[in-house]
């Protein structure tokens, strides 16, 4: 089903990234707001080590939001990767176009994100897997914490049939 992540973290920064590269994936597209830092932070030592090491390893990255340019870039310039700011998501414009900055094709990439009705269903929209991470903080804007009412409802049947699999069968 589009709406379901391909797998479930704790955290963006708990992945086995060298695990992705190792299966293939060349390039990882994320959300920042909750899923790499608080909503409307700058990017954080954490998050500018963890871009440092995704290059190190080989990976082209980009930051995906629905939110302005500037938050975005200012994030962006500062972990060092592409990004697309005002990315429409869940449609599938934002990942299209990051996919393009960073030239690798869906079937290369990974979507990383704390949000299913945005994140993990734009990014299956554009033909690309996603592992949904949970959210860093919990105080958010009402329309998001509105979506996170029926997105339990969705991770509860999600994790109901997916119990016994782990991230790497998933990917």
């Amino acid at each position: 089903m589009r709406i379901f992540p391909y797998a479930m973290c704790e955290s963006a920064y708990s992945i086995d990234y060298e695990y992705l590269w190792d299966r293939g994936y060349k390039g990882l597209i994320f959300d920042i707001d909750n899923t790499l830092t608080e909503h409307n932070e700058p990017a954080t030592d954490r998050a500018r080590e963890l871009f440092h090491r995704l290059k190190g390893i080989g990976f082209k990255s980009a930051v995906v939001s629905n939110n302005k340019e500037p938050r975005v870039r200012a994030f962006a310039e500062s972990v060092g990767c592409e990004y697309v700011y005002k990315g429409r998501k869940p449609l599938r414009y934002g990942y299209d176009k990051a996919l393009k900055k960073i030239k690798v094709t869906g079937s290369e990439a990974v979507a990383v994100g704390d949000q299913l009705f945005t994140d993990i269903w734009g990014a299956s929209n554009a033909g690309i897997k996603s592992i949904m991470v949970k959210r860093i903080a919990s105080h958010e804007e009402i329309q998001i914490h509105l979506k996170r009412i029926p997105e339990s409802v969705i991770v509860f049947i999600y994790r109901l049939f997916n119990k016994k699999r782990k991230v790497e069968e998933l990917l």
